[in-house]
C-alpha cells in the first residue's frame, strides 16, 4: 500500500554511505540500548562530570552507541534525587559530554540517540509535569494538549534529548490494571485524537523533529496492553482481529498520520504471539498497511522475555528482529545479533534494514558524521538559556490542563460551589489531604521544593479567614464541632518510595509501601483502598454539616458508598503539580469543573471490566449487581446550565452533516464539551452498542446560542455490510437524539 504523506521516501545518501562503512559489530551496536543512563556518568572529583567505566566499556564494545536511555532520569527506581542527580542547569553539559565521548570513540563519528521518559512531562530533576493522561483525557481538548506537548518537547530539546518515550496507545479496558492512568480513557476516537495531539505538539507537525524545540516521539505501547486478562500488566490480551483494529489500533493510525517517528512494542501477547515477535502487527500492519517508516523500540527487557518462547537468547533476538523491532531496551539478547548475522545472510539483511532505519532517524536529528562533527565542542549554555522559557510555558499549560481535568460527578442539592465568605471552619480529612505526591501519578521525579502544594496548603491559601482543621484519620467530634463543611480527599496514589523494591524494568515488585496504582500495582478489587468507604460513612454519621468528597485517583474506583454519603463528589484524576490549586478553585467557585469522564465508573467491584462500547449491555445480567454502571463514559455535571437542542442530521451522498445548538444563558462565557455518539444497527456484524463518532470543545459567549457542526463520512455513521433498507443509526448529543438512514 502507498505510504502516508509523512513518509521519508528514499533513504538519504548519507545514511547509505555510513551503512556501507559500518562493520557487522558496529551495525549491531546501533540497534542496542543496553545501559541505564543514570549509570553512564558520574561527578568528577574536581567538578563537572565524567563518563563511568561501565559506559566507556559499552561504547568501546560497539565503537559507538545506538541509543542511551534515561541519562537524566531521577526517581525511586534509578535512586537519583536532588542529592546526587543531574540538575536542570547541568543537563546540556552532561548531554554534550556524552555526545562528545561517543562521537570521539567511534570510527564514523555517529552521535547517540538520547531517550527519556516523558509520559506527562520529563522524568528528570526539575522536569515540568503535566496531569496524567487519564486526567488530560477528561478535558477532551486536543488543542490544549498539542500546545502542552510542544512545551514539554522544547524542554527536552533544550536538554539535548532526541527521543521522548510517551504513553498514548493503551486503552483503559480494565480498571484493575495499575497503569490505567497512562491511558487516554476507554474510547478509541478520543484516545486517537489526543495521541495525534501529542505527536503534532512534540514533533512540530508532520515531518518535524528537526527544529530546535522539537523531539522525536516513541509512542507506547503497541498494542492492546490495556486489554490484558484480569488487568494483569504485560499478560495475554485476548482480542479478536476486529476489536484489535476497531479499538486498539486507531491511535496507531492517527499517530502515523501525524508523522510519529517511533513506536514501542508492548510486553503482552495477542492471541499467544508476543507483540515484540508479532510480524503481522509490527511489519504487516504498522509498516505495510499504515506506511510507517520510523523505528520500533522494544519495551524494557521485552526481547529477553522471548527466550521462553524462542528457546535461546539468540533465537529471541532473531524473532524480534524478524518481526520488525529495530532498537532494544536493556536486553542482552539483541547484543547477540552479530553472531546470528554471521551465520545467516537473511539475519544480516534484517540487521542492515533495522540499522538503516536507526541511521535515518539519526540523520533527521543531526547525528550523522557531517552533522555530529564538533558535537563535543558545542557549548551548553544555549540549551540552558532555552530551558527557562520552556519551563514557564509547560508550567502555565499544566495549570490549564489541571483545571480542565476536573469532573463534577454528584451535586444534587447544588452545594458546590462553596461560598468562601460563608466559611468559618472547614474540616479537611482523608488520605490525600496532606500528600502533594498524590496529585502527580507514576513516572515522576522528586519535586523541587515549593514547586507543588498539597490540598491542605491550597485551601489555607484560598481561605485565610477560615479555620482549617486537617486531622489524620477519622475526624473527632471536637474537629467537627462548628464546621461549615467537611472535605474528604480520597482516592489513591502512584507515588514510589525510595525503599520500595523494583524489578529490572522499574515496576514495583512485592508490596508497595505507598502506591495503590501505577506500573506493577494491579488490583483485584477496585474499591477505594485503605478503608476509605468506612471513613466516608463514619464522617457522614458524625457530621451535622455537608460533606464533599474529592477523588484523586489514577484509575476508576467504585464510588457507590461515596455518592451515597457525600453531598457532592468531584473527580480529579492525577491533576499534576497544580492540582491542589485547581481543586480548591473548583470547590470555591474560582473555576467551573466542566470535564467529562473518559471512562465508565463501575458501581460494583465484581462487575469490572464494564465499558460503554461493549457490544452487549451489562445491565440486568448480574443478579447481585443488576445496574453495574455508576457513571457512564462522557458523564459530567457543571455549576451553570447549558442547553442542547435541535439535533439534526442530513445524509448527502457519502457525507453526513450533523448539527446541534448549544445555548449558554449565563452572564459569563462557558466552555462546553460536545460529544456526538452513535448506535449503528442493521449490518452483518453485531455493532458496538454505542460509540463516539466525534466531539468538540467550544466556547459559548454569555447569553448566546452557537451551532456545533460535524461533516462525517457516511461509512463512519452506518454499520458495515448494512443495506439501505437495514441501516439505521441513532445519534445522541447529551439529552438530544435523532435517527438517520442512508
Amino acid at each position: 500500500m502507498p505510504k502516508t504523506e509523512h513518509a521519508q521516501g528514499p533513504t538519504p545518501a548519507a545514511v547509505e554511505r555510513v551503512l556501507t562503512q559500518l562493520s557487522p559489530r558496529e551495525k549491531v551496536g546501533q540497534l542496542n540500548q543496553r545501559l541505564y543512563g543514570w549509570q553512564a556518568v558520574e561527578r568528577a572529583p574536581r567538578g563537572g562530570f565524567r563518563l563511568t567505566d561501565r559506559a566507556r566499556a559499552e561504547i568501546d564494545r560497539w565503537g559507538g552507541l545506538g541509543a542511551l536511555y534515561g541519562l537524566f532520569r531521577a526517581d525511586a527506581w534509578s535512586g537519583r534525587s536532588w542529592a546526587d542527580g543531574i540538575r536542570p542547569e547541568e543537563r546540556a553539559e552532561v548531554a554534550a559530554l556524552v555526545q562528545g565521548e561517543v562521537v570521539r570513540a567511534g570510527r564514523h563519528r555517529i552521535g547517540v540517540l538520547l531517550s527519556e521518559e516523558a509520559p506527562h512531562g520529563h522524568q528528570a530533576l526539575g522536569g515540568t509535569l503535566l496531569p496524567t493522561n487519564l486526567a488530560v483525557a477528561a478535558g477532551w481538548d486536543p488543542a490544549a494538549l498539542t500546545e502542552a506537548a510542544a512545551a514539554v518537547a522544547a524542554e527536552l530539546a533544550a536538554s539535548g534529548v532526541h527521543l521522548a518515550l510517551v504513553s498514548a496507545l493503551d486503552l483503559l479496558r480494565d480498571p484493575r490494571w495499575g497503569r490505567a492512568e497512562e491511558c487516554f480513557g476507554e474510547d478509541p476516537l478520543l484516545a486517537a485524537e489526543l495521541t495525534r495531539a501529542v505527536v503534532t505538539g512534540m514533533q512540530g507537525g508532520p515531518g518535524g523533529a528537526r527544529g530546535a524545540g522539537s523531539v522525536a516521539v516513541v509512542l507506547k505501547h503497541l498494542a492492546g496492553q490495556g486489554e490484558a486478562v484480569g488487568g494483569r500488566n504485560g499478560q495475554s490480551a485476548v482480542i479478536g482481529r476486529r476489536d484489535l483494529h476497531e479499538l486498539h489500533l486507531p491511535s496507531v493510525r492517527a499517530a502515523v498520520e501525524a508523522g510519529a517517528l517511533g513506536f514501542m512494542a508492548a510486553y503482552n501477547d495477542i492471541d499467544g504471539v508476543p507483540c515484540c515477535a508479532n510480524r503481522e502487527l509490527l511489519t504487516g500492519f504498522l509498516r505495510a498497511e499504515c506506511g510507517f517508516d520510523g523505528i520500533v523500540m522494544a519495551d524494557g527487557l521485552a526481547v529477553d522475555r522471548l527466550v521462553a518462547m524462542a528457546g535461546s537468547p539468540t533465537a529471541a533476538a532473531v524473532a524480534a528482529l524478524e518481526a520488525g523491532v529495530d532498537l532494544s531496551l536493556w536486553d542482552e539478547s539483541f547484543a547477540l545479533l552479530e553472531s546470528a548475522a554471521a551465520q545467516d545472510t537473511r539475519v544480516a539483511e534484517l540487521v542492515d534494514a533495522a540499522c538503516r532505519r536507526v541511521l535515518t532517524l539519526k540523520h533527521r536529528l543531526g547525528l550523522l558524521p557531517e552533522e555530529a562533527t564538533g558535537a563535543e565542542e558545542k557549548a551548553p549554555p544555549a540549551g540552558r538559556e532555552r530551558l527557562e522559557p520552556a519551563f514557564r510555558a509547560t508550567d502555565r499549560l499544566s495549570r490549564r490542563l489541571a483545571r480542565q481535568s476536573l469532573v463534577l460527578l454528584h451535586n444534587p442539592d447544588r452545594l458546590l460551589p462553596l461560598a468562601p465568605r460563608s466559611l468559618t471552619k472547614v474540616v479537611l480529612a482523608g488520605p490525600n489531604a496532606r500528600e502533594v505526591t498524590a496529585m502527580l501519578g507514576d513516572y515522576v521525579p522528586p519535586l523541587a521544593e515549593r514547586s507543588a502544594v498539597p490540598l491542605e496548603h491550597a485551601l489555607r491559601q484560598a481561605l485565610p479567614q477560615a479555620e482549617i482543621v486537617c486531622p489524620r484519620g477519622l475526624p473527632s467530634q471536637a474537629d467537627l464541632s462548628g464546621a461549615d463543611v467537611v472535605i474528604l480527599a480520597l482516592g489513591g496514589t502512584s507515588h514510589r518510595a525510595y525503599d520500595d523494591g523494583f524489578a529490572a524494568n522499574g515496576a514495583v515488585v512485592g508490596p508497595a509501601s505507598v502506591a495503590t496504582a501505577g506500573e506493577g500495582v494491579d488490583l483485584a478489587d477496585v474499591s477505594l483502598p485503605g478503608g476509605q468507604d468506612d471513613l466516608v460513612a463514619a464522617v457522614r454519621a458524625r457530621s451535622d454539616c455537608p460533606v464533599v468528597a474529592v477523588v484523586i485517583a489514577g484509575r476508576p474506583h467504585v464510588l457507590t458508598t461515596v455518592t451515597d454519603h457525600a453531598d457532592a463528589v468531584l473527580w480529579a484524576g492525577y491533576p499534576g503539580p497544580h492540582g491542589a490549586e485547581a481543586i480548591s478553585d473548583a470547590l470555591l467557585g474560582g473555576c467551573e469543573p466542566v470535564g467529562l469522564l473518559p471512562f465508565t465508573a463501575p458501581r460494583h467491584p465484581g462487575a469490572v471490566p464494564v465499558r460503554y462500547n461493549d457490544r452487549h449491555t451489562a445491565v440486568g445480567v448480574y443478579r447481585d449487581a443488576p445496574d453495574p454502571v455508576l457513571f457512564p463514559f462522557g458523564f459530567g455535571l457543571r455549576y451553570t446550565s447549558v442547553g442542547f437542542d435541535r439535533l439534526t442530521a442530513e445524509v448527502s451522498g457519502r457525507s453526513v452533516r450533523v448539527e446541534v445548538d448549544v445555548s449558554n444563558p449565563a452572564p459569563t462565557e462557558a466552555e462546553v464539551i460536545t460529544p456526538l455518539f452513535g448506535h449503528r444497527t442493521g449490518g452483518t456484524v453485531l455493532p458496538r452498542r454505542r460509540e463516539l463518532l466525534a466531539f468538540r470543545r467550544v466556547t459559548v459567549p454569555p447569553r448566546t446560542r452557537v451551532t456545533v457542526a460535524w461533516d462525517l463520512p457516511a461509512e463512519r455513521c452506518f454499520a458495515e455490510g448494512a443495506t439501505a433498507a437495514q441501516a439505521r443509526t441513532e445519534l445522541y448529543v447529551m439529552d438530544q437524539r435523532t435517527t438517520i438512514r442512508p
